[in-house]
């Protein structure tokens, strides 16, 4: 539903204020897995933000500090912005242009109650607002160039902290369950602007029910588990009620589901209020020790009362754990030091009425849910502030259960269930199937007014109404609306539906309770379009989708007619199609008969549900504006999609006598007692009539109501400003990573200098002249360095180390010589002792050539000789002089040894052992003369005419287990100087490669 009927227009000097949340997550990743999705939670005090990439599964993203959640904080400077951890740490000194805790303010306009609150809390912010859709803008730092306009105007409208420089675009975005539809459309315009691809918005207590369910998948069955999660954080509190159950789903049969049967909020109450009233109390204390002292109030001073807030938050930490703490300050104004003890009775008692509101989310939840405390089995802590004990105290007799569930990350659950979310969507990643049914929180209508004749001649106005999207309904879910007696162009309305769960105050928080007014356009023409068909209305196609945003999809202007086709329309393949198909029995039914003549097809809607304020006129409302005229969950088998009969109404004889017709040729469709198939019969009998349905599109006009879209050309200068200041921080930062640079190689190598193996390589005189031209750059950088661009400091930093580049070179070589050296003697010594046992093969077993062992041989006298040649030369050369002993070429030289070893270790690996040959007696050969005495008295010479075969022996010959005699041995082939392995001895098959192998 974001469309915009005017157009904004753009203040001079203006940066919208979604550069608010976009700068938070600029500098927070450094991710370059393109593959990864991610999820944001968006809390009012801290983010936390989670990953899912191939080979990491889900885990929280550690920020520049490595701390696993980042402060929602901004500060803005003339020329500078800082974000998160950095921002925070600069409240003190610059609170007016620090800016925290401004979700508050998210899709607010001027006269909410929540600008007022706003400004009590954090008075030292100036605020504005836009002139035509009265959001709320900060107005920072004056320009001293134009002393009455400002340097930025930041709009809250959308907050702006998800700006994603790095390749990770979808993400899975976590928000307050009570935000509307203004609110929700804000986060995702946001997202847009920084480029984001939102998979879903999805509520932070949704998000938490699933982390739980996913890491108790085992203990969920077909029996309902009802869990309450009471969620307080640092501004809110939202109490949720989950069932988990196992469903049967269509497409991965029974799996895990939560549903969310009650939700129940209260938008103020939170950890904030709470360190609210102690910096209250701490500067009444402040106050009371310098009363008669005629000093300003502390509460005058900004920088006073953020240093108040920061030591309130640490507190409030502390009295969790203890009974009293000391609290103090050093220099909190006109250097006076604070100091005051504050015990927990006390902290309780500040914030009595914030424990007595503990309760209300329970009891909204139990309520939605229409459920009582006996069916609740576990209620589980999430969220910071319930950490407070009075808090687990209050909430534990309101549950009345004997204790509360702690199994849960209380501040990252949101973050990992939203995560798993987003693995899920994602076409990255498979994860297990976990079914998620949100629950809608305020209810949706559609409202329109008609003309109606109750007295002859008398016609006067009537207002209808239609619940589209009932409250705890589940969601996504799309619905029809259909409107049956309109012929001419008119309007409808789309609003809350009853807000009465929600008190005064509540609501003015709320906001409008007008979303939309829809213009139709084209509806009279598209009946003069079709004069002789019959209407089935005009149906509006809405969709809820999963992120909770509301959408008019389109509206079509639906006819339908009566066409009958005669036998002389149907061609000759028709016929014999027809035919062939009869004869095994096919056919086309007349269900797919009549589908197949529609021009669209119904997606599957659940109709919407009638007016419960006006049950007497239920039937003929139905009529003017009946929900979906057919629910496709449960279709009627014989209507064409769309074209149902209302509620309540029948389907006339004609309708039945049609469809009874239709399925006689379903029946004569059989073959008969010969086998052959009535298809004359049925070519002679006219066909019965189908129904062909037209579907022309209406023209749409959206009036948005509650918060009008920012225009499409302020989004984009919007964004554009956004970029600059993006590109302008990366600069600063190549900048200063450039300054660093160069200071660190400069102390580094003045150090050096000093050490004694950079004075062995190098003279005097190279020492002093590299020393000076390093003490002339360290003295640039000091005095210039400042007003050096990126590329000065980078020429500075490269010529010095061109200068220092021989000096470098020759410690370093010296450093690898003993090591290489050693590796090269080792690899020479192990190749001779090789070379020589090859060589004591006998001739029979031989499997190297000559011609390799001599290339071997060659290889390893080479390397010696170049080895002692290069070591002598060396040594005669000074060691300030280049060397001519490298340690690459020590490398070469033992890879070219070790290949030729590697070709023949190879080659006996692989080869198989040659047969004995046999004599003309029958007898075999003569053992060697270095065989083993053992080896002869185990050969047995048989008599005259008699074979080795014909005897039985009583040991089986080691001969009988190698290959047949005419098996030749497979040679591996290995580099080396090919030219001479050319040279076989004959009878031999050539050698063969290792990839011919």
């Amino acid at each position: 539903m974001a469309a915009t009927v005017r157009r904004q227009r753009s203040r001079p000097r203006r940066l919208a204020c979604w550069a608010l949340m976009a700068v938070l997550l600029a500098d927070l990743l450094a991710l370059s897995d393109t593959l990864a999705v991610m999820s944001v939670d968006l809390g009012s005090e801290s983010m936390k933000v989670a990953i899912v990439k191939p080979g990491v599964p889900m885990e929280i993203v550690l920020n520049k500090e490595s701390r696993r959640k980042t402060p929602v904080t901004v500060t803005l400077k003339e020329n500078e912005r800082f974000f998160g951890d950095s921002a925070a740490s600069m409240a003190i000194k610059n609170p007016k242009a620090t800016l925290r805790y401004f979700q508050h303010l998210l899709g607010k306009q001027e006269d909410n109650p929540h600008v007022a609150l706003y400004r009590a809390r954090f008075p030292e912010h100036e605020l504005g607002f836009d002139p035509q859709r009265q959001t709320v803008h900060f107005k920072i730092s004056p320009c001293s160039s134009h002393p009455r306009r400002y340097w930025a105007w930041f709009s809250i409208t959308l907050v702006p902290w998800l700006k994603i420089l790095q390749p990770i675009k979808d993400a899975v975005i976590t928000v307050p369950a009570f935000f509307n539809q203004a609110e929700r459309r804000a986060v995702l315009q946001a997202a847009r602007m920084a480029g984001l691809k939102v998979l879903q918005l999805i509520n932070d207590n949704t998000a938490t029910a699933l982390s739980y369910g996913v890491f108790r998948r085992k203990d969920i069955n077909t029996t309902a588990q009802n869990i309450m999660f009471y969620d307080m954080g640092s501004g809110s509190t939202v109490c949720t009620i989950v069932t988990y159950q196992t469903v049967k789903t269509k497409e991965a049969g029974m799996q895990p589901q939560l549903q969310i049967r009650g939700v129940g909020f209260d938008r103020t109450l939170g950890g904030l209020e709470m360190e609210l009233r102690l910096r209250e109390h701490l500067a009444r204390l402040f106050n009371e020790q310098r009363k008669g002292q005629k000093a300003k109030d502390v509460r005058e001073n900004p920088r006073a009362m953020a240093k108040l807030l920061r030591e309130a938050n640490r507190l409030k930490t502390v009295l969790s754990a203890n009974a009293d703490h000391m609290a103090q300050i050093e220099g909190l104004m006109d250097d006076v030091d604070f100091k005051a003890k504050v015990t927990r009775v006390e902290f309780e008692e500040l914030c009595a009425d914030l424990f007595e509101r503990v309760p209300g989310p329970v009891q909204q939840a139990l309520q939605s849910a229409q459920m009582n405390l006996d069916e609740i089995e576990q209620v589980i802590l999430v969220g910071g502030a319930t950490r407070v004990p009075k808090v687990q105290e209050v909430l534990m007799k309101a549950v009345g259960k004997e204790e509360l569930g702690k199994n849960i990350n209380a501040d990252e659950a949101a973050a990992m269930g939203a995560v798993y979310q987003a693995a899920a969507l994602s076409k990255a990643f498979k994860v297990k199937p976990f079914v998620v049914r949100d629950a809608v929180v305020y209810p949706i209508l559609v409202e329109f007014t008609r003309e109606v004749e109750e007295e002859p001649g008398v016609r006067s106005l009537k207002h209808n109404k239609r619940v589209l999207f009932s409250r705890m309904g589940p969601y996504p879910q799309r619905k029809v609306i259909t409107f049956n007696r309109y012929s001419h162009d008119f309007n409808f309305h789309i609003n809350y539906g009853d807000l009465g769960f929600l008190g005064p105050e509540d609501l003015r928080v709320f906001g409008s309770q007008n979303l939309t007014t829809v213009k139709l356009k084209g509806v009279g023409e598209s009946f003069k379009k079709y004069p002789d068909h019959e209407s089935k209305g005009i149906k509006a196609h809405f969709n809820l989708d999963e992120s909770g945003v509301l959408s008019l999809d389109r509206v079509e202007s639906v006819f339908e007619t009566l066409v009958e086709d005669s036998p002389e329309e149907e061609s000759t393949l028709t016929k014999l199609g027809n035919t062939i198909s009869s004869l095994f029995g096919g056919g086309t039914t007349p269900d797919t008969k009549e589908n197949g003549t529609d021009t669209v097809q119904e997606e599957e809607e659940s109709p919407a549900e009638g007016s419960k304020d006006e049950p007497g006129e239920q039937a003929e409302l139905k009529e003017e504006a009946e929900a979906p005229t057919e629910d496709t969950s449960q279709p009627p088998p014989a209507e064409p999609k769309g074209g149902a009969a209302p509620e309540g109404e029948k389907p006339t004889e004609k309708e039945n006598g049609e469809k009874s017709e239709a399925q006689k040729p379903s029946e004569k469709g059989e073959v008969g007692s010969e086998g052959v198939p009535p298809a004359a019969e049925e070519e002679k009998k006219q066909k019965p009539a189908r129904k062909q349905r037209m579907v022309e599109e209406i023209g749409v006009e959206l009036v948005v109501l509650d918060l009008p879209d920012l225009p499409e050309d302020e989004l984009a200068r919007s964004a554009q400003k956004l970029q600059d200041l993006t590109l302008r921080d990366l600069e600063k930062q190549e900048r200063e990573k450039a300054a660093n640079s160069l200071e660190a190689f400069i102390f580094e190598t003045q150090d050096k200098l000093y050490q004694p193996e950079y004075q062995e390589v190098s003279t005097e005189e190279q020492r002093e002249d590299i020393s000076g031209r390093l003490s002339a750059a360290s003295t640039w950088l000091e005095d210039e360095g400042f007003g050096a661009t990126t590329v000065m400091l980078k020429e500075k930093l490269t010529e010095l180390r061109k200068l220092c580049q021989g000096l470098f070179f020759r410690v370093e070589e010296r450093k690898k010589w003993p090591e290489r050296l050693s590796a090269l003697d080792n690899l020479l010594n192990h190749s001779s002792i090789f070379l020589k046992g090859a060589r004591l093969i006998p001739e029979m077993d031989q499997i190297f050539t000559e011609v390799e062992m001599t290339t071997l041989e060659k290889v390893i006298n080479e390397t010696w000789a170049w080895k002692n040649a290069t070591v002598a030369e060396q040594a005669k050369l000074p060691a300030t002089e280049k060397p001519v002993l490298l340690s690459k070429d020590i490398e070469a030289k033992m890879m070219a040894l070790d290949r030729e070893v590697q070709y023949l270790l190879n080659k006996a690996k692989f080869s198989k052992p040659r047969p004995r040959p046999k004599d003309k007696n029958g007898t075999r050969a003569e053992p060697p003369l270095n065989a083993s005495a053992s080896d002869q008295e185990e050969k047995v010479i048989p008599p005259p005419g008699e074979t080795e075969d014909a005897k039985p022996v009583s040991e089986p010959e080691k001969e009988t287990q190698s290959e047949p005699a005419d098996a030749e041995p497979l040679e591996l082939g290995g580099p080396g100087s090919e030219s001479e392995r050319k040279e076989q001895p004959t009878g031999q098959k050539p050698t063969l490669k290792n990839d011919e192998l």
